[in-house]
């Protein structure tokens, strides 16, 4: 696919050409053209590009090239150190047509005191560009926020599913100390307020939302285990003798219903509604993370209504595609999987322009460490690997299945979230001048998911053995070939650059 000259020297070159193209340009349309790569930026759409000098070509072959994808929503770095995780996640977003990922930092200390280190030990360990999102979790953070900004850092995380019982948290390791870090966080009113009054006063910084109240969920978990410890002793005191007046009782919940009815969307629409009150006395950007119910959707869409502050909505491609039937603790996460109705209602949100973004939630654990020793869905961890499937998924159970237009993709996974988190245009389009992202899809590719084609860290996926049509056939960074045909070139390694 990649043809390569030595040497040129004229005016009309650049360092690499993409041929056959149809650009995908969000708000624009789909362009057949000639992509002119030069110094890791677009320099020309062109059909004229016979006599252009170049050092390397691609013929795309009428395949369509999007602007490289932006995960704003990847965690890594709390299973292993970031030194270690950088590379091995940055490879897999690579491997899925992932240009620019967004990390979810937690830290408990200052982050004066340790931002610098996650930096440092980040730099030169990534394959694709990488951004950060600052995790407030203490009222001291708070104070930390400003330093945050000048440092290149202008979105805050706040976690309100954090408090009451339901408060443990492992932490992003320390750099170069493979050491999990779990510590109890009490996310309040009050930490909020102080969040949303002092990241306003910073032009465009976002506030991204985890929108579940922490009081109802920890008291049907508290519920709900009562009733479980009951049951057991119940089952325990049957002797066959007395079977027949006292049957044992039912076989085991579907785990992942149970933890649905545990973390149920009502508590969803509480913490929307009261963050939502907060924002409007600032005029805050809100940026609502994994949203993945037709409740929590209508409980956002009433409060824009009302307006005074913004909010945008991401939601995952799990909750696109699976489902509580599920019924596989691999599939816990929070906010819970669904129903069938909630999956219907978010493919109506995003069709009709509902619905901002798409993040993948990613997760890099391994299913030993996800499961841990008991294999219940009250000790097993949430989340799971995504990064890589995001947009094999979206192609095959959006573009191909339900006929999702190409240009609406292109403006979930790219152009909106550049826009929202100020990444725009030097990302998130395809225009002259702007970084050489991009990404060509081969919309007839059918390959079955395996761990090992996804290269994460992590050796299980909630997608093992499904045969998806649409992938990536290769991913291009600041114009370096990073990807191609699901090889990621390992010379690459520290390409990578922070977005700050």
């Amino acid at each position: 696919m990649i043809n390569t000259r030595n040497g040129y020297n004229n005016s009309n070159s650049c360092d690499l050409i993409i041929k056959n193209s149809n650009v995908v340009i969000p708000k624009i349309g789909v362009i057949k053209t000639d992509i002119l790569i030069e110094n890791g930026k677009i320099k020309e759409l062109t059909n004229s590009s016979a006599n252009v000098n170049y050092s390397k070509s691609i013929n795309a072959n009428d395949k369509y090239v999007l602007p490289g994808l932006i995960d704003p929503h990847v965690h890594y770095g709390v299973f292993s150190p970031v030194e270690v995780a950088s590379t091995t996640e940055s490879r897999s977003a690579a491997v899925g047509g992932v240009t620019t990922i967004m990390r979810m930092l937690r830290v408990y200390q200052s982050y004066k005191d340790e931002i610098s280190k996650h930096l440092e030990a980040s730099a030169k360990n990534h394959f694709i560009d990488y951004g950060i999102h600052a995790s407030i979790l203490n009222s001291d953070q708070v104070e930390d926020i400003s330093y945050l900004y000048h440092s290149g850092i202008h979105s805050f995380k706040l976690y309100m599913n954090l408090g009451s019982t339901d408060n443990r948290i492992l932490m992003d390791m320390y750099p170069y100390r493979n050491l999990r870090l779990p510590k109890n966080a009490h996310v309040s009113d009050e930490l909020c307020n102080s969040v949303l009054s002092k990241s306003s006063t910073f032009k465009n910084s976002v506030v991204l939302v985890h929108a579940e109240d922490h009081n109802t969920c920890a008291n049907l978990i508290k519920e709900k285990k009562i009733e479980n410890s009951k049951t057991e002793n119940r089952t325990l005191d049957t002797s066959a003798e007395n079977d027949k007046n006292n049957p044992p009782y039912p076989s085991k919940d579907n785990p992942l219903d149970t933890w649905s009815k545990c973390r149920p969307t009502k508590s969803e629409v509480i913490a929307i509604k009261k963050i939502m009150n907060m924002a409007r006395k600032f005029g805050s950007n809100i940026y609502f993370v994994h949203i993945g119910s037709n409740d929590a959707l209508d409980a956002i869409l009433y409060e824009r209504q009302i307006g005074g502050c913004n909010a945008y909505i991401e939601t995952c491609p799990h909750y696109l595609t699976h489902s509580v039937d599920f019924n596989d603790i691999r599939g816990k996460v929070v906010p819970p999987l669904r129903s069938k109705y909630d999956i219907a209602s978010l493919w109506s949100a995003i069709k009709n322009g509902v619905i901002d973004t798409i993040g993948t939630d990613h997760v890099a654990n391994t299913l030993s460490i996800k499961l841990g020793d008991n294999n219940d869905i009250w000790t097993a961890l949430a989340g799971f690997p995504g990064v890589a499937t995001m947009l094999p998924v979206l192609l095959h159970y959006g573009v191909n299945l339900r006929q999702l237009p190409i240009l609406r993709l292109a403006e979930l996974t790219s152009y909106n979230t550049s826009k929202i988190f100020g990444m725009f245009p030097k990302k998130g389009t395809i225009q002259k001048g702007s970084d050489a992202d991009l990404v060509i899809i081969d919309l007839d590719l059918v390959q079955k998911v395996t761990p090992d084609l996804l290269q994460s860290s992590s050796d299980y996926t909630i997608y093992d053995g499904i045969k998806l049509q649409g992938w990536p056939t290769a991913t291009i960074s600041r114009g370096k070939i990073i990807m191609e045909n699901g090889v990621v070139f390992p010379e690459n390694l520290g390409h990578g650059e922070f977005i700050g």
